[in-house]
């Protein structure tokens, strides 16, 4: 019952984390929307091709919103057959499809700025344009770190993405007032130069939003603290020796699954590992909402002396190694003479094969009565 509690506790922490993303894009719509309106009609007044182009940048904000919206309602939806894993990632193109829409405002501005270099016109700004523009400023401020946080709180990088750029816009509005106060006093244009300067950093930002999503797309080493804490419960079950090889997935916000290699004793039957790799699998899947869609065994020696002492000095060759980190699945096969073991080599070096062979060669010249069948493998977790 417990654990049915759970999974309806989880599924409803899912519908709010929704409701949430959905709430906040539509504060940020109607903001945009209304700072955009604001900006347009006193940009046109008085010739500023900063403040409308900053206009422009709400227009944009608006869209990324309704994007947000959009990406986070299609995420929502169930597996079904063609893609069994859901469809959580959806939520990383909805962030790249924002960034795409920052960049094309960015260079679009360039471009109008660069027109207003080439053929000036002398900008004409009025106390209550400069005013609306300074209160703009404040909301931009105050909206941009609220959909941050609610971003961060809820782990939706698409909000994240808009919480960002609404608060760069709040710099980019806040200079217009600067450049305001210059040609005001001093009777100099920066206008179009000012411009020029924001779609610049405005197109570096959305770069650096592209980049982070498409590196999510990819694939990227897993969570570090998350692999530590799946690990620590895996080991924490009683008569697993060491928890290793763990990949995990993602396929969207909280939504993962993966693989794990547990070392217990040999004299372990197949009933009770049965038993065991099921409660793992589910308390894994309870406490972390990790599927384990693979957990596989390394059997360990644990009544032989003598091979006990063979591991101790085995594993000191092996790690003496450089790029070597570590060594797991340790087994002696003391009627086939076979010693069998996985070597773990550090994604640091060129040729990785080389190393492994430098291992086993050394391995075999110490134990030379033995078959030596090893493996080379990659820390996925790497923690």
């Amino acid at each position: 019952m417990r654990k049915l509690q759970d999974l309806k506790g989880q599924d409803e922490n899912a519908k709010k984390r929704e409701k949430q993303i959905v709430k906040t894009s539509i504060i940020g719509i109607v903001a945009n929307a209304l700072l955009a309106a604001f900006k347009a009609v006193i940009g046109l007044a008085s010739n500023s091709i900063a403040i409308v182009l900053d206009a422009v940048n709400n227009i944009a904000d608006a869209g990324s919103s309704l994007i947000t919206i959009v990406g986070t309602k299609l995420a929502a939806k169930e597996p079904d057959k063609e893609h069994p894993f859901g469809y959580g990632r959806i939520e990383y193109l909805s962030a790249m499809i924002i960034s795409v829409i920052v960049l094309y405002a960015g260079i679009t501005s360039l471009v109008e700025a660069i027109k207003k270099i080439i053929n000036p016109v002398t900008p004409s700004y009025t106390r209550q344009s400069l005013i609306i523009v300074g209160v703009a400023v404040i909301v931009k401020i105050i909206l941009g770190q609220y959909v941050k946080n609610v971003g961060v709180k809820v782990k939706s990088d698409s909000l994240i993405n808009s919480g960002e750029e609404a608060k760069l816009d709040s710099v980019v509005s806040a200079s217009t007032l600067v450049a305001a106060a210059i040609f005001l006093i001093f009777n100099i244009s920066f206008e179009a130069y000012l411009g020029a300067i924001i779609s610049i950093i405005i197109i570096k930002s959305a770069i650096d939003m592209l980049k982070r999503t498409i590196s999510q797309l990819l694939g990227e080493r897993n969570d570090p603290k998350l692999a530590r804490e799946v690990k620590k419960t895996v080991e924490n079950f009683p008569g697993v020796e060491g928890a290793y090889d763990l990949v995990l997935n993602n396929y969207g916000p909280d939504s993962w699954n993966g693989s794990v290699h547990i070392e217990v004793p040999d004299t372990y039957t197949a009933d009770k590992l049965d038993q065991m790799i099921r409660d793992i699998q589910l308390e894994v899947y309870y406490k972390h909402q990790i599927v384990l869609t693979a957990i596989g065994v390394y059997s360990i020696n644990t009544t032989n002396p003598k091979v006990i002492n063979m591991h101790k000095k085995l594993k000191e060759i092996v790690l003496s190694h450089r790029y070597v980190t570590q060594l797991h699945g340790f087994y002696v096969d003391e009627d086939n003479k076979s010693i069998r073991f996985d070597v773990v080599i550090s994604l640091d070096v060129d040729d990785r094969l080389k190393i492994f062979d430098e291992v086993v060669k050394d391995v075999e010249s110490n134990f030379p009565e033995y078959g030596i069948q090893a493996i080379p493998d990659v820390d996925f977790a790497d923690v």
